[in-house]
């Protein structure tokens, strides 16, 4: 229960952070949100591994952060890429199935098959997922680009769950601060690349803000993944598109669709499903 709550606080603050990065990304483009959110998260992460007396890791765990960090990044940059060139009712549900799908399969793998009422709440959430992130304006057109960067962008989400669950010990912050330093530098590289300038710390504080539900999203899924399985906190932790959903309702006014309200409450059963088996 203790990895159920955590992954579930998870998946909150992701919402949180990916409906706040949706708003800073108004005023400047993805590639300089995703800086300045992965920056705000390396210094709070960073902060963090001071007060705890967190150790550097080792060489192993540091590698696996940074890969796992720059898996991530990736993941944020193809799906900003595909968003803006293909039907966002196709790329966002592909970006986030495929996300759950990676660490579910791999945590089955490791850990075996859990009880039969925790698969169906398996089944049930990936069917929630899909139907949460739908929006109501898709018309079926779908560009193959987008499709195939949101295929990527679902590996890159993927691989971070699973990659940064691999890191051994009890530390917490400190192989996050590895992982943000990597997406900070890829970050920096996309913008160079696009001859974009690296905005100013200040220049969003939503952006700021979301950095720092990021932080808080890392930092439970690795507790979850802790003290329960990795394929229960991945998929738990992969709800966090109902929280951004409906802080869009609650905070920008815009309305659920019907699929979109079927979909929180397919997620709501899932919970309760995986939660009593």
């Amino acid at each position: 229960m203790i990895g159920i709550t955590f992954a579930l606080i998870a998946a909150a603050s992701w919402g949180t952070g990916d409906f706040l990065g949706g708003l800073a990304s108004r005023k400047l483009s993805h590639f300089q949100v995703l800086f300045v959110m992965a920056f705000s998260s390396l210094v709070l992460l960073f902060v963090c591994m001071i007060i705890w007396l967190e150790q550097i890791p080792t060489i192993d765990n540091l590698i696996l952060a940074m890969i796992a960090g720059v898996s991530g990044a990736l993941g944020s940059a193809l799906l900003y890429k595909g968003l803006s060139l293909g039907d966002a009712a196709l790329v966002a549900p592909v970006a986030g199935v495929i996300g759950a799908i990676i660490p579910t399969l791999v945590g089955l793998w490791l850990e075996g098959f859990p009880s039969s009422m925790k698969l169906i709440g398996f089944g049930l959430a990936f069917i929630g997922i899909w139907l949460v992130t739908r929006t109501k304006n898709g018309n079926g057109q779908h560009v193959r680009l987008g499709l195939g960067l949101a295929l990527l962008a679902g590996i890159g989400f993927g691989g971070f769950l699973v990659i940064i669950a691999q890191v051994e010990g009890k530390q917490i912050f400190a192989p996050l601060v590895f992982s943000k330093l990597a997406a900070v530098a890829l970050a920096i590289g996309l913008m160079k690349s696009r001859q974009l300038s690296i905005p100013k710390l200040l220049a969003s504080p939503i952006a700021i803000l979301s950095g720092v539900f990021d932080a808080g999203g890392n930092i439970f899924y690795l507790f979850a993944a802790q003290f329960t399985r990795l394929d229960i906190a991945a998929l738990l932790s992969s709800l966090y598109p109902a929280g951004t959903v409906l802080l869009s309702n609650l905070v920008l006014k815009e309305k659920l669709s019907v699929q979109q309200r079927l979909g929180v409450g397919t997620c709501l059963a899932a919970i309760m499903l995986i939660m009593s088996g």
